[in-house]
């Protein structure tokens, strides 16, 4: 079991915390944040994933131009002043009208943009040798990913952000001499993008050992799937099922359930584990041995698929004609615990979960999930997310980023036989106002080893401070914390319960 105490730990992404800039980042407010997290007695920080994000995905962390790189978008512009690279007055936002409440991506891109050149300009015109030193040496110790990165940012720009399918073909198909002379034209924007990682990765890593040192420790989150236009897919396409042009002939999905009479076609690209297995997955153990180099826990995200996944033919509108297939999981997941052998992994293992997946489970000895949220339908007394049913080796959780918030589930969501069913199991009278305490209780409670509670269930906040609604595109992953809503106040009573509850 990887988590030795009982313990707990809350869920905020990154973009949601306070900050003057439009967008949450890793400055001041995270440290902030981290503070008031120890305070209250919490061991863990929950995050979505932490790569690049776009306005034509629907700004979501879980749909990424590249599976290594960070989202500049994070960098903190204060910190930024703090090491040199920009002065106070560079920071001005007269012209932007960001909200507190809400992350404005275009907005905050804008801003931002014109923050980066001017960090990098400094960078340029007044070197510094430490930075430099350092610069090189995150460099060379990121090169497996970051030349390919840094080339497919700049490559797709020249190319007026084309899809790497529509570039050039000998660009396309990575042609040795034709991407050298590019790379030499577009070595200033190349350049820059390495240092935007670098910026990136070194407040990161600033903000993690500063929570280490307070016995706060992170939770990251891997997407199963990587985006088609993105530098992975770019970078290695024999990994994937793609055909001559680089277009996918599979892309992934699930089969049609009691949500969906069609399924869900996420598009995209299935991977070709023939070849990948025939390199010993290398892909595959760099990628998972990166993320448990920047969280302290890996949720693996859509875990199902590391037993199978639901494949469908890239012609299909809909995923109901697709099959099962089965994925080497095992082989892969073996791979990691000898290179981790205390397996810092938790399965995400939410929806269907089949015989297979709980055996791949087992075999590993990795913590699943279990949502309060989804106990008190009618089958309760047996359903395995109701308290009476967790096993120690777990996470319980209110609910997650793709959830609404219990106080919104309860106000807008749940039945009344569900109030009536949780009223009864809780021997309590529930209202909107207590709702989010009463759960909080109830996964605080629970036998699972650690408890994870979303931000949003700790202030009872609403429908408005849902992150994210699965098949919607339009306004998700913008709700931000206001500042001062989590305070001093909210996190003593946390502590208190703490106590009470042994966590």
């Amino acid at each position: 079991m990887i988590i030795k105490k009982r313990s707990s730990g809350l869920l905020l992404h990154i973009t949601s915390l306070p900050s003057a800039f439009g967008i949450g980042d890793l400055g001041p407010e995270a440290y902030k944040f981290a503070d008031l997290l120890a305070e209250a007695g919490q061991r863990y920080w929950q995050i979505l994933p932490l790569n690049p994000t776009e306005t034509g995905s629907g700004n979501s962390p879980y749909s990424s131009h590249s599976a290594f790189a960070g989202n500049p978008l994070l960098l903190s512009p204060e910190l930024l002043v703090k090491d040199g690279l920009l002065q106070k007055e560079d920071l001005d936002t007269d012209e932007y009208s960001f909200s507190d409440s809400k992350v404005d991506y275009e907005e905050a891109t804008r801003y931002k943009r014109g923050i980066w050149q001017k960090a990098y300009q400094n960078f340029k015109q007044y070197p510094s040798t430490e930075l430099n030193t350092q610069f090189e040496a995150f460099i060379l110790k990121h090169k497996s990913w970051l030349i390919d990165y840094s080339q497919y940012v700049a490559f797709k720009n020249h190319f007026e952000h084309k899809s790497w399918v529509d570039w050039d073909d000998e660009i396309k198909t990575r042609e040795e001499r034709p991407i050298h002379e590019l790379a030499d034209r577009l070595g200033v924007e190349i350049e820059r993008e390495q240092f935007l990682q670098f910026l990136f990765y070194k407040q990161w890593e600033q903000l993690k050992a500063y929570c280490n040192e307070k016995e706060l420790h992170f939770i990251g989150d891997m997407p199963f799937y990587v985006s088609h236009d993105s530098a992975d897919i770019w970078a290695h396409p024999q990994y994937f099922k793609l055909d001559e042009e680089g277009q996918p002939f599979a892309s992934s999905g699930v089969p049609p359930d009691y949500f969906s009479k069609t399924g869900q076609l996420w598009g995209t690209p299935v991977f070709d584990w023939e070849t990948l297995e025939r390199q010993n997955f290398d892909w595959w153990i760099r990628r998972i041995d990166h993320n448990l180099r920047l969280f302290d826990l890996l949720r693996l995200d859509h875990f199902r698929a590391f037993a199978a996944y639901w494949e469908v033919p890239a012609s299909e509108k809909t995923a109901i004609n697709g099959k099962w297939v089965e994925s080497p999981g095992a082989k892969i997941l073996s791979i990691v615990r000898k290179n981790h052998p205390e397996m810092p992994i938790i399965a995400e293992d939410l929806g269907e979960i089949d015989e297979p997946v709980r055996e791949l489970m087992q075999q590993f000895d990795l913590p699943g999930m279990r949502l309060l949220i989804f106990a008190f339908g009618d089958d309760m007394p047996r359903n395995a997310y109701t308290p009476h049913n967790h096993i120690k080796n777990s996470i319980v959780y209110t609910g997650t980023h793709d959830n609404y918030t219990m106080r919104g589930w309860f106000e807008t969501q749940a039945s009344y036989e569900d109030k009536s069913r949780l009223g009864n199991y809780t021997n309590t009278h529930l209202s909107s106002e207590n709702i989010h305490e009463v759960m909080g209780r109830l996964a605080f409670g629970s036998v699972a080893q650690l408890a994870v509670l979303p931000v949003q269930d700790v202030l009872g906040l609403g429908t408005e401070a849902t992150m994210n609604k699965p098949s919607t595109t339009d306004n998700n992953w913008i709700w931000r914390l206001k500042p001062d809503l989590f305070n001093r106040h909210e996190a003593e009573k946390l502590k208190n319960l703490m106590w009470l509850y042994n966590r």
